[in-house]
């Protein structure tokens, strides 16, 4: 169970936000476009951050630069 973990593992690099507009969900409440988060985990696919509510939140990759 290495998620319940992320928030206390080092940051392993950090990423913009470059927008908020999502199709099928609501990610404007936890993300902010232009600002800078802290990458914990990334597949493929998604990227594990640390997001506004103070809590791990896995995103698609298009939402970063």
């Amino acid at each position: 169970m290495i998620h319940n973990e992320w928030l206390e593992k080092e940051t392993t690099r950090t990423v913009t936000c470059k927008h908020t507009d999502a199709a099928k969900f609501l990610v404007s409440n936890v993300l902010t476009a232009g600002k800078e988060y802290e990458v914990k985990n990334e597949t493929d696919e998604f990227i594990f951050v640390k997001d506004n509510t103070g809590k791990i939140g896995g995103f698609y990759k298009t939402y970063f630069e």
